[in-house]
């Protein structure tokens, strides 16, 4: 791709390795931006360097955060005694907009993945073991992605939990097996929420 501007072809390479956005997407958004006023392009700038000054992660669930807990952690109002344990936060995104989830969330980060060198001490996992033992977890809900990561993840997490005596729970298998959590319809996902049933071990893929 020829660009006759080095300004412009440094923003293209920045843009380009975002997730999902190739070089052709990248310069149609820097030749967008280059026709924007420079008030919006500053606007735009700040905004870009407060998120990253100001958003942390939620010391408690892994949840994005300005504070020490986040917005879910601190309501009274939520079912402490039920963790939904999930991937990364685009989930928890995903299952408030259900409305049919009351409980707390933990944010693994991740899940176990041979293929790509991600290990259980990779992600954030001995933390959920720590807060169950706090003893006030009745309820952990798995709400991993249904995939073969997903499933293997499930069940290290369910054999780490095994002697707490905290009842695991999972998805109903009403969310397609290889469909990512955050990209399903909200009236699925509510419904495998209020319909999730204990963690069976037998429906680990091997």
């Amino acid at each position: 791709m020829n660009i006759p501007s080095k300004h412009i072809e440094e923003l293209v390479e920045h843009f380009s390795s975002l997730p999902g956005i190739g070089k052709k997407t990248a310069l149609r958004l820097v030749l967008n931006l280059l026709k924007r006023d420079v008030e919006e392009i500053q606007a735009f700038s700040l905004a870009l360097g407060e998120m990253h000054q100001k958003i942390t992660s939620c010391k408690l669930c892994g949840n994005i955060s300005e504070e020490e807990l986040c917005t879910i952690c601190i309501q009274n109002s939520r079912k402490k005694e039920i963790i939904c344990v999930v991937e990364d936060i685009r989930d928890i995104m995903a299952i408030e907009s259900t409305e049919q989830y009351f409980g707390v969330y933990h944010v693994l980060g991740g899940v176990i993945s041979p293929m790509e060198g991600i290990g259980p001490h990779d992600l954030n996992i001995d933390a959920l073991v720590e807060r169950v033992k706090s003893g006030e977890v009745e309820e952990v809900l798995l709400a991993l992605n249904a995939s073969m990561e997903g499933d293997t993840t499930n069940f290290y997490i369910y054999r780490k939990l095994a002697d707490s005596g905290v009842k695991v729970t999972t998805l109903s298998r009403g969310v397609a097996v290889g469909t990512e959590l955050h990209y399903t319809d909200e009236l699925t996902l509510g419904r495998s929420i209020l319909n999730r049933m204990p963690f069976d071990s037998s429906f680990v893929r091997k």
